[in-house]
């Protein structure tokens, strides 16, 4: 799987960008026919005490699959967010796995 990552208006961070390709990592390990990932973070500042935003959308066969947290830092928010499309693809495992 392809993993493209963006920053939206903050600086890169290597450290955050590795930490989301090894959890992807796991994802792609457990549902091979995954294609790419586009991920994009970015910060609200107009919430005290979350604000940090991660947004994932995979590409897969058939329709794609989209999921967005905001949590306290960007390490809970890829976390939950990867939490949310796990549990999207246990709902289409059936339909595309291979054999």
């Amino acid at each position: 799987m392809t993993v493209k990552i963006r920053y939206v208006n903050m600086d890169s961070s290597d450290a955050l960008s590795q930490y989301t390709n090894d959890k992807l990592e796991k994802l792609a390990d457990k549902y091979e026919w995954l294609i790419n990932c586009d991920v994009a973070f970015k910060i609200d500042n107009n919430q005290k005490e979350q604000g940090k935003i991660c947004n994932m959308e995979l590409s897969l066969p058939g329709p794609r699959i989209f999921a967005t947290s905001n949590e306290k830092n960007f390490e809970m928010a890829v976390k939950e967010t990867i939490n949310d499309l796990d549990k999207q693809l246990k709902k289409r495992k059936h339909t595309f796995s291979v054999k």
